[in-house]
């Protein structure tokens, strides 16, 4: 091994700004334990009695400042986070909590579709 091909063990360390966390209650929705760059996470349930988990988040390192996502849950439990049914990017944390009260309401009343016709 030549001295250009030196092998590092440790990972670079990417610099991680952990948002402030939310203590956020929406009406008929259980929150879920809080991931490190969550800002807020609840579960949803629609009408047909379908379960949602809207979760924000801070994505900085992809380039945005907040996401808002909305997985379906199959069981009660499992978040099919690999199928997300929307996403909306905001600069700042109060917009992207905003949306994400706003999403968890058009949920639960059953108007998710037409949101996302109207806000896409």
């Amino acid at each position: 091994m030549s001295e250009n091909e030196v092998v590092n063990s440790e990972q670079f360390l990417i610099p991680l700004v952990i948002p402030e966390k939310r203590d956020i209650e929406i009406p008929d929705a259980a929150p879920v334990r809080l991931q490190t760059l969550d800002l807020a996470r609840h579960i949803a349930i629609a009408p047909d009695r379908k379960q949602y988990v809207v979760a924000t988040f801070a994505d900085r390192n992809m380039g945005r400042a907040y996401v808002t996502y909305v997985y379906p849950q199959q069981g009660g439990y499992h978040t099919l986070v690999r199928l997300p049914v929307c996403e909306f990017v905001a600069d700042d944390a109060d917009d992207a909590i905003e949306r994400h009260i706003k999403l968890v309401q058009v949920i639960q009343q059953g108007k998710l579709k037409t949101y996302l016709k109207q806000n896409h």
